[in-house]
């Protein structure tokens, strides 16, 4: 029998304690990613916001959650300087070139705002208005080889929760840094706003999205039909934008695709294109 092979994977939970959904998707997204490969797959948890925790580097791969809030109210705090140095700190080794074994991050909405500023990506912002619901995300011409994308079609559709946005990239600077931007959100032909970057290939070893690619459609849909939740939603966004999130996450060509490939196509890039042959 061929040994089971270890993989380790640290969640850094940037949800300060808030209750979410996304904790739950990533956990399941990890448990099904195992029990396909056959991997013997561990994870930990680190509360970035409310402990001020991230990990090491002895993990084979990252995964940075989205999560309420400003991402520019916490400028200077201790936490947000301490994850600053984190990315500082996986970025130095993954561009160490004695280090062969490099270490995978994927960050998701807010964590993505983040690493926005930190790499000076564009303008991190307020929006007009917020951002909620299930919208087709465009892909953007030059970036077909991206594997995180592989099988996805264009547009593909994301759930979104936002109030911010990263507007006008400075194509020059990411060109130079060897950053590249993946995705777009739709076309508004209505509205005079600039379409907000949607997804950042970083550098060869980081990525992220401003939507949820961890989002599951039946868990989604399930709690968005408990009675408070459908509340909250018509409350605040109207009763029409409840029914079409309902419809689109019960629709296998949007959200589920959604969710089946990206951060699967992360997980299996970074657990198996690393293979090294042992001298």
């Amino acid at each position: 029998m061929a040994e089971v092979k270890q993989v380790r994977v640290a969640i850094l939970d940037m949800y300060d304690g808030v209750a979410n959904q996304g904790m739950r998707c990533i956990r399941e997204i990890l448990n099904s990613f195992a029990d396909i490969n056959v991997l013997d797959l561990s994870w930990d948890e680190f509360d970035v916001r409310g402990k001020c925790q991230v990990p090491d580097l002895s993990y084979d791969l990252y995964i940075s959650t989205g999560g309420p809030g400003s991402p520019l109210e916490s400028e200077g705090t201790d936490w947000e300087n301490t994850f600053f140095n984190w990315i500082d700190s996986v970025k130095k080794w993954n561009d160490n070139p004695l280090n062969s074994k490099k270490k995978p991050v994927f960050f998701i909405c807010h964590s993505f705002q983040l690493a926005c500023r930190f790499f000076k990506i564009g303008n991190v912002c307020a929006r007009k208005s917020t951002a909620f619901g299930v919208f087709p995300v465009h892909i953007i011409e030059g970036v077909e080889q991206e594997v995180v994308f592989s099988g996805l079609k264009d547009p593909f559709y994301a759930v979104d929760s936002r109030d911010y946005q990263v507007i006008q990239p400075d194509h020059k600077y990411l060109k130079q840094i060897g950053a590249s931007l993946l995705c777009i959100e739709k076309e508004r032909p209505h509205v005079p706003f600039e379409r907000a970057i949607m997804g950042v290939r970083f550098n060869q070893h980081m990525i992220g999205t401003q939507f949820h690619p961890e989002a599951d459609a039946i868990g989604m849909s399930m709690y968005l039909q408990k009675e408070d939740k459908k509340k909250t939603v018509i409350d605040n966004h109207g009763f029409e934008k409840w029914k079409s999130m309902i419809e689109h996450l019960e629709d296998p060509d949007k959200i589920l695709y959604t969710y089946s490939h990206i951060l699967p196509n992360f997980l299996h890039s970074a657990v198996f294109a690393q293979q090294t042959v042992e001298v």
